[in-house]
């Protein structure tokens, strides 16, 4: 399986590239910016975008969809629940100091049990709210398992609630609820900094101790 991580933008969201093999269908999750090192990496592995991901609309996992979809022809799918947000990617833009990069159309709105599909690749959707309202988490199941948790979930630390639409208890209860449901080894690649595992963060995260 091709994995490949790009930290992007200036706040180095880590964007994904994710597909069963070189040749095939491909899914960019979080393509926040620098399009053209996302495009680099799809050439050298001959890859075809079936799906562009958005685990939640803050302009760092979303500000580079609309040149990806250009790009690609694309499908663009995030959680309906984050549409407001990223109808605001302007406002956004402003808090940054950055020029706006524009929006597209969804092409569909993912909820929980969704599965995103490009070639034999299948990706569960789970809903992870609390970060923002429409914060989700991707679950690949089988013998590469891994969770693609956005900004819900990090090393020794957990998603800022502190934005619009944050909510602290609710980010611990999908944590609790979502997360902590998969088996302890299941590798899990935030939208920041470096992997870590389910184990790990139920042992060692200070946030997460009593849940």
């Amino acid at each position: 399986m091709i994995h490949e991580i790009l930290q992007v933008g200036p706040l180095a969201c880590n964007c994904s590239i994710l597909a069963e093999e070189a040749g095939g269908d491909a899914v960019v999750i979080d393509p926040g910016d620098e399009i053209e090192r996302v495009r680099r990496v799809l050439e050298k592995h001959k890859l075809e975008v079936k799906a562009i991901v958005a685990t939640h609309a803050h302009i760092d996992h979303v500000g580079g969809i609309l040149k990806l979809q250009q790009a690609t022809r694309a499908a663009v799918l995030m959680h309906e629940a984050d549409l407001p947000l990223y109808q605001n990617l302007a406002m956004q833009a402003r808090w940054l100091g950055v020029e706006p990069p524009g929006i597209v159309t969804v092409d569909q709105f993912l909820k929980a049990g969704d599965v995103v599909r490009a070639g034999a690749l299948s990706l569960q959707t789970l809903e992870t709210p609390g970060h923002s309202p429409g914060s989700i988490s991707l679950y690949l199941p089988g013998g590469e398992a891994r969770i693609l948790s956005g900004d819900t979930l990090f090393h020794g630390s957990i998603g800022r609630t502190d934005l619009w639409g944050g909510d602290y208890d609710q980010i611990l209860r999908s944590i609790r609820e979502a997360l902590f449901q998969l088996p302890d080894v299941t590798p899990v690649y935030p939208g920041h900094g470096p992997s870590t595992s389910i184990g790990e963060e139920r042992e060692y995260n200070p946030f997460l101790r009593k849940l």
